[in-house]
């Protein structure tokens, strides 16, 4: 199976490439070998390898700095996934998308189900939500991917930058009213695979699924959790949002329902403390571990 990967220096698109490459044809492209920012870019490198999966792991995060780059993020976030999705449906491929929990306002006390009303809260939610419904409108059997809080070993994370800063302080205050699903790029990118090849062989799965890490928990709970598991004597002091402003507002709770992916393609809500244990000893075994 030829699968063509948008995103590739991203923490999900490189567990991807170590997972699906032992089986599959991966064709990883990052920003220099395509520039989603740039219209018709996308498109061309879709019709030039005509692949049989299209995975797009790419996107706009930068969750703060969005509030000021709304036409960059619309374009990587919205317009490019347009532009993924009708080529996709040109050429006949799967196409696999991820997106977010910020597509919610926080508001429900209980889990989000994938058809509940969306309300994103900043730019980057608001850009990710509208590039759902612009790769659904082009393609209706597209497959999305909400997650949440993703970390691993690669690139810059929640659990790295704990990690790092447990190295230099003994106490850190933590956001604690702030609750989600720690989700790793292991995990995700284990899912999109699974997807991709049920997909393959004929899944009649489309739209919208949720896949985040479990059990619920808070930032400082996250926190304290990856202290322990590396054996650091941090002292995690919870606060309130609202001692810790920043530009873009974000979702107090937004706890998904995983029902759904389980139920269509077999996928079953990981553990994410399993994770960061994996995490922790492929970075200890690196010598990258502060």
């Amino acid at each position: 199976m030829r699968i063509l990967l948008f995103g590739k220096n991203g923490q999900v698109a490189r567990c991807f490439q170590e997972e699906a490459s032992e089986r599959h044809e991966v064709i990883a492209l990052g920003r220099d070998d395509a520039d989603l920012s740039q219209p018709d870019t996308a498109a061309a490198v879709i019709e030039k390898y005509a692949p049989e999966v299209i995975v797009n792991a790419a996107a706009y995060t930068a969750v703060d700095r969005a509030e000021a780059e709304k036409e960059l993020a619309a374009l990587i976030n919205t317009q490019a996934v347009r532009e993924i999705a009708r080529a996709a449906k040109i050429i006949g491929a799967h196409f696999i998308h991820l997106s977010t929990d910020y597509v919610f306002d926080g508001g429900c006390e209980g889990r989000y189900h994938e058809d509940d009303t969306t309300n994103p809260l900043n730019i980057y939610g608001s850009t990710k939500l509208d590039g759902e419904l612009a790769a659904l409108e082009e393609f209706d059997q597209t497959v999305i991917i909400r997650t949440s809080w993703v970390f691993s070993e690669y690139g810059g994370n929640f659990v790295k930058s704990m990690l790092h800063l447990a190295g230099e302080r003994d106490a850190l205050s933590v956001v604690d009213d702030q609750v989600g699903g720690p989700t790793a790029a292991r995990d995700i990118a284990h899912a999109i695979l699974m997807v991709a090849e049920k997909k393959q062989r004929g899944a009649k799965g489309k739209g919208v699924y949720h896949l985040q890490g479990t059990p619920p928990i808070s930032w400082a709970g996250f926190a304290q959790t990856i202290f322990d598991e590396a054996g650091k004597n941090v002292i995690v002091t919870p606060i309130a949002t609202s001692e810790y402003p920043t530009p873009a507002k974000r979702p107090l709770h937004t706890v998904l329902d995983c029902a759904r992916i389980e139920r269509d393609f077999g996928i079953s809500q990981p553990d994410w403390r399993i994770a960061v244990r994996q995490v922790i000893d492929a970075l200890n075994k690196e010598g990258n571990l502060p």
